[in-house]
């Protein structure tokens, strides 16, 4: 049985490395994926590496978003474990720098879970956050989920196609959408939620299902990341963020992506 660790920042036990641990069953993913682990702490850093580690994972350790950076620029990293209170760099700053360089996974473990500071991580480029206290098992079903997203889950097998409405194009064989003829530059979360609403055009999809479908998992809250996620979708596809033409809010229910005002042409292959 794997054990699952609970950690928190201001619990001397922890930081004596003596940390409490429950049992749980593993789920050890598919292939080689290297998670980048940045934190300050070195007995979080361990714990999180030897978990990963017995799950199947690569892990590179980083001790501040100066150290994240440098590894992002020398190796390929696939996810990224991100702490939020750090020095010299704190997580959010990293944050947006991770963003300017790469768009892989951004999870970050926060002990701040004031709806606006996780709202404002989210602003800034992350997928996901885990607040502290936190069990193995919760991260790792986090790190499933995105697997499943980013296709690397090999057990589950998706069929790719070009989806187009209009003058917006998703593309899964290359992972690219273009706008008005105009490569548009997303986040994994962004380009699920684009594909996710494009792949039923005028059809009004429910925040709940957005979240479950988009980020894998049910959690409270959820409806707040969506929201988040969508404002964000909608600054790089809509020419006038405030009054969108195709991202619509369906009120009492969700979003839809709409083809009202424009040519209907649809096509998915």
């Amino acid at each position: 049985m794997q054990k699952t660790l609970i950690y928190h920042r201001s619990d001397r036990a922890a930081r004596s490395g003596m940390l409490h641990q429950n049992s749980a069953q593993s789920v050890v993913p598919p292939g080689s994926v290297t998670v980048l682990v940045v934190d300050d702490e070195d007995a979080l850093c361990t714990l999180l590496q030897i978990s990963l580690q017995r799950q199947g994972y690569r892990v590179v350790i980083a001790h501040n978003g100066r150290e994240a950076l440098d590894v992002v620029a020398n190796r390929k990293v696939d996810l990224v474990l991100l702490d939020v209170m750090m020095p010299e760099m704190d997580g959010f700053t990293t944050c947006i720098e991770l963003r300017k360089r790469t768009d892989v996974p951004i999870v970050l473990l926060t002990a701040l879970n004031r709806p606006d500071d996780i709202v404002h991580g989210f602003s800034l480029g992350a997928d996901d956050y885990i607040t502290k206290p936190f069990t193995f098992k919760e991260v790792e079903v986090r790190l499933q989920a995105i697997l499943r997203r980013m296709n690397w889950n090999q057990e589950r097998v998706t069929q790719q196609q070009v989806i187009t409405v209009q003058d917006v194009m998703v593309n899964d064989d290359v992972h690219e959408v273009t706008v008005r003829g105009e490569s548009v530059h997303l986040t994994p979360i962004e380009y699920q939620l684009l594909r996710t609403l494009m792949n039923s055009p005028d059809k009004p999809v429910s925040k709940e299902d957005l979240f479950q479908s988009v980020w894998g998992y049910n959690m409270a809250g959820g409806t707040n990341l969506v929201e988040v996620a969508m404002r964000r979708l909608r600054e790089k596809v809509e020419l006038d963020p405030s009054n969108p033409i195709y991202l619509l809010t369906v009120r009492g229910v969700g979003y839809k992506f709409s083809t009202q005002g424009i040519s209907d042409k649809v096509t998915i292959r």
